[in-house]
């Protein structure tokens, strides 16, 4: 019987008194069907359409992101990732559940959501549900350089998908930009976080392509670890993790943000007298 985890402080804000978090990395406990790769940061599902439950390593710090990246979609099932929490353990989880949906919700503790449009969001209490209808997106979007969710300010430019390098590339990294591609499309970027609340729980957050989709949740226990899940089914087969900067960010980022703003397309990258390394990295990220 899968069991909640013990109780933790989660008050402290980022700071200088508190370091970022570790890399994101997914737990070596998972579905039968998931292979994770060496380095812990991709997930796959080898067959069938089930058995793709992930979690997280680590439990998530207060505003960490556990940001997943879609790299590959299977055709000919029906559904896509699912994305959620949970403070249940994964370790003590035997075997994991085959769905995410309804399978490790109904064990309790557990926040998942199959992730659509328009998203699953909770109105504060005594509000109108007007409020739930839909997020707003502010009109500074394309300009301003940090998402804000609650109290925390997270960088936008990695929560963002971007295309495939190619002649083409400029114009269809604006559709992840603006987010208006399907929420599940090849290369789109899927985020959860929870933020702490003063009355000591929390609300649990999904990020689809640099948008806040509101509150999905609320009342979670904010002193307990809360694991992230991401359910690999149906249509979508392999995700990787892609690591954010909640800090200042590095000179490798500044000056990959420099490169690509003064490139029409990407493929233009390989022309530059640079190394190889960087170029890869300019292009890809």
């Amino acid at each position: 019987m899968a069991a909640a985890s013990e109780p933790v402080d989660s008050g402290a804000l980022w700071g200088p008194a508190r370091p970022e978090p570790p890399p994101t990395r997914f737990h070596w406990v998972h579905g039968d069907n998931i292979r994770v790769d060496p380095s812990g940061t991709r997930a796959t599902r080898v067959k069938s359409f089930a058995h793709g439950v992930c979690f997280s390593r680590e439990p998530l710090a207060p505003g960490q992101v556990f940001l997943v990246e879609i790299e590959e979609k299977e055709l000919g099932w029906c559904g896509h990732l699912r994305l959620g929490l949970t403070a249940l353990d994964p370790a003590s989880l035997a075997p994991v559940p085959e769905f995410s949906l309804p399978d490790l919700v109904n064990l309790g503790h557990t926040w998942v959501f199959a992730i659509t449009r328009h998203h699953n969001r909770v109105p504060r209490e005594g509000r109108p549900e007007a409020e739930a209808a839909a997020p707003s997106r502010p009109p500074t979007l394309l300009v301003e350089p940090y998402l804000r969710i609650e109290q925390f300010r997270i960088p936008r430019d990695r929560l963002v998908g971007r295309s495939r390098p190619g002649l083409y590339s400029h114009l269809l990294d604006q559709l992840y930009e603006l987010n208006v591609l399907p929420p599940t499309a090849r290369r789109s970027r899927l985020g959860v976080l929870f933020c702490p609340r003063p009355d000591g729980t929390a609300d649990m957050h999904i990020i689809i392509n640099g948008e806040d989709m509101g509150p999905s949740a609320r009342g979670l226990p904010a002193a307990q670890p809360l694991y992230a899940v991401v359910d690999v089914f149906a249509s979508t087969k392999s995700v990787r993790l892609v690591q954010l900067e909640y800090g200042l960010p590095s000179l490798q980022t500044l000056c990959r943000l420099v490169i690509q703003r003064s490139m029409v397309h990407r493929l233009a990258i390989d022309g530059l007298h640079l190394p190889k390394e960087l170029k890869d990295f300019c292009k890809y990220e």
